[in-house]
């Protein structure tokens, strides 16, 4: 009896780890059915002309580089004003702000506002810096929307990163006679900066992927050239493959997948991009 009794627990627990296993086994196989679907439809529509060339024929041909470089715009604008203020709260909230009502209830607004969807940032960003602060349809207004929206994914995981550093670190750094700012900056940003940049590349790649904020805020419909200042509108991936697929009839199937091939080898290659900073930042780590 008790070997048997001693013996169902790690059937059970084996049996739950089949389980699990089998699961993540099959959200593999459908993300990799879906990566795949999209390259063998999509790759024959690359090419140079079509990486670097401007739409033509009511977007029903030519290329799509006016749509990458606003992307790009897009989240290189969204990275200087989020990433700063986002990793600055944390610090913050992390280091500076003691334990209250008002820490714990800012905690919970920007747990709330990482909920929103986004077309609510969008109607947001319509009325305060298109309509209010006058930035019109522009590449200012969409990255400023943007910013609002990736905030809190950038905060919380910046906050949970500074966290995990050891307090015996804080504690060793003050006892040799650093400042708390000094510590923060030589010991403990350092220590935290793989999980700092999973929390910022998680945040851009959302804004790198949304169209909503964009359709309000800073996305053309169609555009002949390039934007020459922060003010104008701009071509955005997300947007464009939105407006191919639902606004001109006739597309051609091969356009539609092929964008949507470019826009997911960008944000595989920012990822790629943060992997390999991140893991050399764990590699420097002393814990």
């Amino acid at each position: 009896m008790s070997s048997s009794s001693s013996k169902s627990p790690q059937r059970v627990q084996a049996a739950g780890f089949g389980l699990l296993s089998a699961l993540a086994a099959l959200v593999i196989l459908l993300i990799l059915a879906i990566l795949g679907y999209i390259l063998i439809k999509g790759i024959g529509a690359i090419s140079p002309g079509f990486i670097f060339g401007y739409p033509s024929n009511g977007m029903k041909s030519g290329g799509i580089w006016p749509a990458i470089v606003g992307t790009f715009y897009l989240t290189l604008g969204t990275a200087v004003f989020a990433v700063p203020l986002g990793i600055g709260a944390a610090i913050y909230l992390s280091e500076y702000a003691r334990d209250s009502f008002w820490t714990r209830l800012i905690r919970i607004a920007i747990t709330n506002l990482a909920g929103i969807p986004s077309v609510v940032y969008g109607l947001f960003g319509l009325g305060l810096f298109v309509v209010f602060l006058h930035f019109g349809t522009s590449i200012l207004a969409g990255s400023l929307t943007l910013s609002i929206m990736t905030l809190p994914v950038i905060i919380s995981t910046t906050e949970e990163a500074l966290r995990a550093v050891p307090h015996s670190f804080r504690l060793v750094s003050t006892s040799l006679g650093s400042t708390r700012w000094q510590t923060i900056q030589k010991i403990v940003l350092p220590q935290a900066l793989p999980g700092i940049l999973t929390g910022v590349i998680l945040g851009l790649e959302r804004a790198a992927g949304e169209t909503a904020p964009i359709m309000f805020t800073a996305a053309a419909f169609f555009l002949p050239r390039l934007p020459a200042s922060p003010l104008d509108p701009t071509m955005a991936l997300p947007y464009h493959l939105f407006v191919i697929s639902t606004q001109v009839p006739g597309m051609p199937l091969q356009i539609q997948f092929g964008t949507a091939l470019v826009l997911l080898v960008f944000v595989v290659v920012m990822n790629l991009v943060a992997t390999l900073i991140r893991s050399r930042a764990r590699a420097r780590r002393q814990w």
